[in-house]
């Protein structure tokens, strides 16, 4: 059978394209008036600067236009929380007390990876903490709580067994990867003050961090990282995004206050940016930090001090070339985009592929970030979750193009998201129709926000985009709250990662909140949409195939995804791909092209069911 990658779609009829080509336009309206509405409402609210406004008149145009058109059926995509019956009784800490301070509003983070290699995903959930010198720090538990997924329904706390008790570190994002081609999944965890690394060693964790050489530097306040293979040679390499120099001083200093309020928890714009951390690996547990020579750094033109304040970070082959790139979402300042120069080195191009600024030419506070082949004929999308009153970014390349166009309102995600504050987002295909949706958690930094400002609340629902496709007013629709049920139930929103855990095919969730529980959501949809799963297993050391790309063809349909774990907010997911198959009730082709570049085609004898592929 032919490797060749490429699959012809058949074209659209003509009075699809037709009725396409009015709906645009109308939506040409609807952007008129949004225009007309940011011209009329000016506000200046918690960022210190006057952000895009909720535009009522212009969501009451796109809902007239949805409604003219008939509007698609949409889904009923029930999720249920499962929380306490799963047995998770984790509860982050933040250490707030009254001051305000920063990182309180900032953590959160989550990972599903399979500790113990029993085939089912396990939940690692990362507490800040109590401050240094409270009262509770001697009966905290640390910074890690590692739940073991017994069943599909049911977990157990195994952070003891699992050498993971007691870690003291003000805890952010975590990463995942087989550092050392053992076959066992090892972490990392980004944190305010020194990172960690554990090996792990069949299902017990065991601290590397100084031999490795990993922890970063005494007072970094590091957010997201992940693992990639940078330059091919198989060996999984570290990125971690930084984001402000911060100290308890500083934030005094700062002291940043709301009327109404007093002392608040401030925007990030007085605190200096820093750079990230890039870490090769050596392939003997040691890992070197090669930032600077491989150009990753990025400085003021008239400071020379570093611009970057990053909480979100992709790993993504946005050219096609068959070397990954990396996207870090910035708050407050221009988004990066690291263009991999064949693992010579790495070029910034994020103004010049147009994601650096949204559709207005200005910076957001941008959160977390994911990507994916969104559309039917390949188009990539990059979101970005951004903050209160600025809608989420949603930039969009025609395939085989770097040059990114912010869509957020022409795909319906635009005036929904405006008046939420979004953190981590993720494309999935919930019901399993083939075409990936958008789910993000939301939830304020500001505590008494509703205060000074009555449209925002602190805790805040989360929101399901779901893909109506092509034919429809918009593509992205937002489903109603009783559509999603526990899903929309508002809670202070921080990581989101999805997984499924209960091994039946759709897509599960978790959600993080800052001081609060989680949210284990189960997917209760009930569609009978077909699915077909794969876990690829790649030569040693890169074992779980980071950087593959695999297209499953089925009925003329084509979708394409990349193997990483590297999404979201602080959010670690699986490296399995679950692609949705809608009513097909086989697939013609998988396509996979291996991280070492080698490509392989199969076919698989049945739908509805997880299979493993090992490269030949």
């Amino acid at each position: 059978m032919s490797t060749d990658p490429k699959c012809p779609v058949p074209p659209p009829r003509e009075d699809d394209r037709i009725i396409g080509q009015v709906f645009r336009a109308s939506l040409k309206v609807f952007a008129a008036l949004a225009a007309v509405a940011v011209v009329l409402f000016l506000w200046q609210v918690w960022r210190g600067r006057a952000p895009e406004p909720v535009v009522e008149e212009g969501r009451a145009a796109l809902e007239a236009l949805h409604a003219q058109a008939g509007g698609p059926e949409l889904p009923a995509l029930p999720f249920t929380d499962i929380t306490a019956t799963a047995g998770i009784d984790f509860v982050h800490s933040n250490g707030a007390a009254g001051e305000r301070l920063l990182p309180e509003t900032m953590g959160g983070g989550v990972a599903w990876f399979d500790h113990d290699g029993d085939g089912l995903e396990d939940l690692l959930l990362v507490d800040s903490g109590p401050w240094p010198g409270q009262p509770m720090q001697e009966h905290w538990r640390g910074a890690l709580r590692l739940y073991r997924n017994l069943d599909g329904a049911r977990f157990e706390d195994v952070t003891r067994k699992a050498g993971l008790e007691g870690v003291r570190s003000y805890g952010m994002g975590p990463a995942v990867a087989d550092i050392d081609g053992d076959g066992d999944l090892d972490l990392f965890l980004a944190a305010l003050g020194p990172n960690r690394m554990f090996r792990n060693q069949g299902g017990r964790f065991v601290e590397i961090t100084a031999e490795a050489g990993v922890a970063g530097e005494a007072g970094r306040w590091s957010s997201s990282a992940g693992f990639f293979d940078m330059d091919r040679d198989g060996l999984p390499d570290l990125w971690v995004v930084n984001y402000v120099e911060w100290s308890r001083e500083r934030d005094f200093e700062v002291d940043y206050r709301l009327d109404g309020i007093g002392r608040a928890y401030g925007p990030p714009t007085n605190f200096p940016g820093t750079d990230s951390y890039l870490y090769r690996n050596l392939g003997d547990g040691r890992f070197e930090e090669v930032g600077a020579a491989m150009g990753i750094r990025v400085a003021h033109p008239q400071t020379g001090l570093p611009v970057g304040k990053g909480l979100g970070l992709i790993t993504v082959d946005l050219d096609e070339d068959g070397w990954v790139d990396v996207v870090v979402a910035n708050d407050t300042v221009r988004n990066f985009v690291f263009h991999n120069l064949e693992g010579h080195g790495f070029e910034e191009v994020g103004e010049s592929w147009g994601i650096g600024y949204d559709r207005n030419g200005q910076a957001t506070g941008a959160m977390g970030i994911d990507a994916a082949r969104a559309f039917a004929d390949g188009s990539l999308a990059i979101a970005i979750g951004n903050f209160a009153n600025e809608m989420s970014s949603f930039y969009v390349a025609a395939p085989g193009s770097v040059q990114f166009a912010d869509q957020a309102i022409l795909t319906g995600i635009g005036a929904p998201s405006r008046r939420v504050l979004s953190f981590g987002l993720q494309f999935l295909d919930a019901d399993l129709d083939g075409r990936l949706d958008l789910v993000q958690a939301n939830g304020h930094v500001e505590n008494e926000i509703q205060r000074v400002q009555q449209s925002q609340r602190h805790a805040q629902p989360a929101q399901l985009f779901w893909h109506c496709g092509a034919n429809c007013p918009t593509e992205f629709v937002l489903l109603p709250d009783t559509l999603s049920q526990d899903l929309a139930r508002p809670m202070v929103g921080r990581g989101l990662a999805a997984a499924d855990f209960d091994r039946d095919g759709d897509p599960d969730l978790v959600l993080t909140q800052t001081g609060g529980p989680p949210r284990l959501l189960r997917n209760d949809q009930r569609l009978g949409h077909h699915w077909l799963a794969l876990r690829l297993r790649g030569r040693a050391p890169n074992t779980e195939a980071l950087g593959a790309r695999v297209a499953v063809e089925s009925k003329g349909q084509r979708q394409l995804r990349e193997v990483t774990r590297n999404r979201s907010y602080l959010s670690q997911t699986p490296a399995t791909l679950l692609f949705g198959l809608g009513a097909a009730e086989r697939v013609d082709r998988v396509w996979i092209r291996w991280p070492d570049g080698q490509e392989q085609t199969w076919t698989p004898p049945a739908v509805d069911r997880l299979f493993e592929l090992v490269q030949p």
